[in-house]
């Protein structure tokens, strides 16, 4: 190796290595984090949208339409515990939407269930 090609490379790496500073990487996920976004990939964005917008490929079916979870008034018209018993007991249990399953096993996954909170409140977060 030239003189010349060692400083390309430990520039290079200097570059690199000063580029990641200050970076960090998120947290790794939990098992019940990792779940709800399982779950909401594959059973709730059907209706509610992978964006959250309430646009899932069935939302057009239902009247009314699915919460547009990126809408700030609807973030701040409802809180967490609201939305968990939404996601436990169902739509038609609490005068909405009947199209709304119920989910009550996730009484049993707390962990889940504030995973899917997380989900839904991330949506009202983005620009």
């Amino acid at each position: 190796m030239t003189m010349r090609s060692l400083v390309i490379v430990i520039f290079l790496s200097l570059a690199a290595v000063a580029g990641a500073c200050g970076k960090t990487n998120p947290p790794p996920l939990s098992d019940g984090q990792r779940e709800a976004q399982t779950m909401f990939d594959t059973k709730c964005a059907v209706c509610h949208g992978l964006g959250g917008a309430g646009n899932g490929p069935s939302a057009d079916s239902f009247d009314p339409r699915p919460h547009d979870y990126t809408d700030p008034a609807w973030q701040a018209s409802i809180t967490d515990d609201q939305i968990k018993q939404i996601i436990l007991k169902g739509g038609a249990n609490l005068g909405k939407n009947s199209a709304m399953p119920s989910n009550i096993l996730l009484r049993e996954r707390p962990d889940v269930l504030d995973g899917l909170v997380k989900i839904i409140r991330g949506f009202g977060k983005r620009p």
